[in-house]
């Protein structure tokens, strides 16, 4: 047979542990978001990673997730919000998928990674914040078809950002994976 098939498949929506010889397309990626996400240097993204409760990223390093639990040091705000509320959680700090690489369902892939630590670790909701000023629409559909629902929001320091605060309180997102 040659040329593809379900091998190819598999291997085009792999998902690894993140890799340390990744890192730099790894924060190239996340950089080329910081709109969405935030801006940061390789030391940063590093300290990041190693603190993550949990971070994945595909086979070829056009995307990633990073996630963290309530027993995290992590001084975001909007990881603080989800703490000052929840006793038990994994907060989606950041996940995003390179344009090239849209339509490979790899965000449903990293986010059932997530989905199964949660599990694993019976930590309750899955938790994120998704930008509401400048809109992600794309984002909030996303995670709306998977079942996430808003719980809240805030208005970010500094006034330029505003943003809603989303959970999942279902065991795997693959029982709600929207139709593609």
């Amino acid at each position: 047979m040659g040329g593809g098939g379900e091998d190819a498949t598999r291997q085009d929506t792999a998902i690894v542990a993140v890799r340390s010889s990744d890192l730099p397309a790894l924060l190239a990626l996340n950089n080329a978001h910081a709109a969405e996400l935030s801006l940061l240097d390789a030391d940063g993204f590093a300290r990041l990673i190693a603190s993550a409760a949990h971070a994945r990223q595909s086979a070829d390093a056009s995307a990633f997730v990073v996630a963290f639990d309530e027993r995290a040091d992590y001084g975001s705000v909007n990881y603080l919000w989800f703490k000052t509320r929840y006793e038990r959680f994994l907060y989606v700090d950041r996940a995003v998928v390179a344009p090239s690489a849209r339509g490979r369902e790899l965000a449903h892939a990293l986010y059932d990674t997530v989905f199964a630590v949660a599990d694993s670790l019976q930590s309750g909701p899955v938790v994120c914040e998704i930008n509401v000023e400048p809109p992600n629409l794309a984002s909030q559909r996303f995670h709306e078809a998977c079942g996430f629902r808003a719980v809240g929001g805030a208005a970010l320091p500094g006034g330029r950002k505003m943003v809603a605060y989303y959970e999942h309180t279902r065991s795997r997102m693959a029982d709600r994976r929207p139709e593609s």
